[in-house]
């Protein structure tokens, strides 16, 4: 068997500092899922019930997924014409101003109906931003590493976006830990924001350090450019492409929002966990995706993208069924290692970007990444928490079901991408 090829210096490099400003900026997002229920009781009237204030909080939170097309196409448009590097660090910028900026705007009590409208438009802002970064992201490390290690290449990187969302955890399980609720709720909920805001600054700071794809280096001395534009190529010549990345993404988001960012509000606030608790066991479930991630990179290298992701929503749905059935029921020890192997396997997603940077041709891969990916994010990202929501109407644990269906879908998806595409590079 022909041996991998070995990450060069500069290879190492790239995807240390790629993975470092994606978590810095991932972190940025997602801090604001992890305080929603302070959120809603200082951004929204006192009048409100609970559940409509939080409804109308991850209503808010969803907004930043609506925008993420807008941001994601029309820097993939720029990224293709005019360089990745560019485009790679203004979504940066744009991520952590709006973040500083909710560290330090005014809430309801003191501006009325203005404080939800600002933190809307800052949310918007927000996910045009992030739009622009994940799928610049694993364009960019693609294009640096050598074939063969591309699996290992995104499997890093997404380990370093689920790093923000630890970083997210460790925050607020920091703050919880040091400041009465009284305070958190008064001021102390502020700080991850400001400090966020400052990570986003030392993110494009590192960024400054990177170079322009060989890949687009080679397309440019060569004049390969797409002189359409490239999104146009994408609906016209790449319509299966789009369909599966789409899908694989929605499995993404599943994993993500709810098996990761929306937990410990799912165990506080239903199943009586202790605050502290439950951003423990998340932020360990965070570093056994990061750990998945990872394997799954370097098992995609070697037996391709399919198997590990089909693998993945197989092993995603049994274990989540074990889990979500055995809260109130089992001991908090075996609850613990049940969410530590969830979050194992459902490291298998950092393999979604794996098989869209191989459907897509390099002079239009941005584009279809990033219009795949956004414009699945857009609608099951946006969906997703207001769904769950309401599904806890009718079930404690309704998450469940939605994580068995988006499973489900996943493996047929994957069998569907091995025979359409994997086949046939194995053929060339």
């Amino acid at each position: 068997m022909e041996a991998q090829p070995r990450l060069s210096r500069e290879d190492k490099r790239t995807l240390g500092l790629s993975s470092l400003g994606g978590a810095l900026e991932f972190y940025d997002f997602v801090i604001y899922v992890f305080y929603a229920k302070i959120i809603s009781e200082l951004f929204f009237p006192s009048g409100l019930s609970p559940f409509w204030a939080m409804l109308n909080t991850y209503g808010i939170f969803a907004a930043g997924y609506f925008f993420r097309p807008l941001g994601g196409v029309v820097m993939a448009h720029f990224g293709d014409l005019i360089g990745r590097k560019r485009l790679f660090t203004l979504s940066i910028l744009l991520m952590a101003l709006p973040t500083l900026l909710i560290g330090i705007m005014p809430t309801f009590e003191s501006i009325g109906y203005a404080a939800p409208l600002l933190l809307l438009l800052m949310r918007v802002v927000q996910g045009i931003a992030i739009g622009g970064e994940i799928p610049a992201a694993w364009t960019f490390v693609s294009e640096h590493v050598p074939e063969k290690r591309i699996g290992l290449a995104n499997g890093l990187l997404t380990a370093g976006l689920s790093l923000g969302i630890l970083l997210g955890s460790l925050m607020s399980l920091f703050i919880s830990l040091k400041y009465s609720q009284a305070e958190i709720l008064a001021w102390a909920w502020r700080i991850p924001f400001i400090l966020g805001g400052i990570f986003g600054f030392v993110a494009l700071y590192l960024r400054s350090y990177l170079q322009e794809t060989p890949v687009f280096k080679a397309m440019q001395a060569r004049k390969e450019l797409s002189k359409d534009i490239p999104v146009k190529r994408v609906l016209v010549e790449h319509k299966t492409a789009v369909i599966i990345g789409m899908l694989f993404t929605w499995f993404l988001t599943g994993c993500i929002v709810v098996l990761i960012l929306a937990m410990p509000n799912l165990l506080t606030g239903t199943f009586g966990f202790e605050r502290a608790d439950a951003f423990k066991m998340q932020s360990s479930a965070i570093l056994m995706q990061m750990m998945g991630c990872i394997v799954a990179g370097l098992l995609a290298d070697k037996f391709g993208g399919a198997k590990v992701i089909l693998m993945g929503s197989i092993l995603v749905a049994i274990i989540a069924g074990m889990f979500y059935q055995g809260l109130g029921q089992y001991a908090p020890s075996t609850l613990f290692v049940l969410y530590m192997l969830l979050g194992l396997c459902s490291g298998t997603v950092g393999m979604v970007s794996f098989t869209m940077v191989k459907m897509f041709p390099a002079n239009i891969r941005f584009s279809g990444i990033s219009f795949s990916y956004n414009v699945a994010y857009a609608i099951a990202g946006g969906i997703t928490l207001p769904l769950v929501q309401w599904l806890t109407q009718y079930s404690n644990i309704g998450a469940l079901y939605y994580v068995w269906v988006v499973c489900l879908v996943t493996l047929f998806t994957a069998v569907f991408y091995q025979q359409k595409f994997e086949k046939k590079m194995h053929l060339n």
